[in-house]
């Protein structure tokens, strides 16, 4: 899937933002944000939450009035029937980058978002890669980390509270209920930009990175990907359901 620069400058991600999506959301959900001025007024930054639910994504960009781009998988972009087309109008509409994590494409959407970050912008990336399926904490992915050291930015833990109650995994719909945003303070690596390209440096930085996110997140952290878990997951429910036939 080729990224287009031009959709990155679309007028529709603020007319969300101020105009229709933002004010509701603020009205349904009354954010509390703490540590908002950990988000710098200019410059460019990446802002590394905690992946919950689906709607982490419009809940984010409530805790600044920076523009956000938001590095987002590809089956966002993807769906089918109406539900399909929704999110994928919402998501290409707001400039956001498709991700196709495992193909060669992925470079693509790091490069579209090194030119975000170059010209003094703010992207959003979740380091887990996936929402979490149990609402723990998972190992990150070292793109966040790769991301910051080879273009020389600090990165923002996020942790969100309560959106994984809204709308867990399964449900479609979000519920009401209050949603908190808590943002830790900057990550200097600038000592590692030298050793960007060092695995060793890479797995150290997005580790972390976690590291801070579970401070201003009060998960429970698991030392497994996110995918790993989830496929376990379907393995033992798997096996039970052969157990009860």
């Amino acid at each position: 899937m080729a990224i287009d620069d031009e959709r990155l400058e679309t007028p529709v991600y603020w007319l969300l933002r101020y105009g229709s999506l933002g004010p509701l959301v603020n009205l349904l959900y009354t954010p509390w944000i703490e540590g908002a001025e950990n988000i710098p007024k200019t410059g460019a930054a990446i802002l590394a939450p905690n992946h919950l639910s689906f709607i982490d994504s419009i809940v984010v960009p409530l805790a600044t009035s920076r523009r956000v781009t938001f590095l987002a998988k590809s089956e966002y972009f993807e769906g089918k029937g109406f539900k399909g087309f929704a999110m994928r109008t919402f998501f290409r509409s707001a400039g956001q980058i498709p991700v196709e994590r495992g193909t060669s494409r992925a470079s693509n959407a790091l490069t579209a978002a090194a030119k975000v970050l170059q010209n003094g912008g703010l992207i959003a990336l979740y380091p887990e890669g996936t929402r979490s399926p149990t609402g723990m904490l998972y190992k990150g992915r070292t793109g966040v980390a790769r991301l910051a050291l080879e273009n020389k930015v600090p990165v923002i833990p996020i942790g969100l509270h309560g959106t994984r109650e809204i709308q867990p995994p399964e449900r479609n719909m979000p519920k009401l209920g209050r949603v908190g945003i808590k943002i830790g303070k900057p990550l200097d690596f600038s000592h590692l930009y030298e050793q960007r390209t060092e695995r060793d440096t890479l797995r150290a930085v997005t580790d972390e990175i976690m590291k801070s996110i579970r401070e201003v997140s009060d998960q429970q952290y698991v030392d497994m990907y996110a995918e790993e878990a989830r496929r376990l997951m379907a393995i033992e429910k798997r096996n039970k359901s052969k157990q009860e036939d």
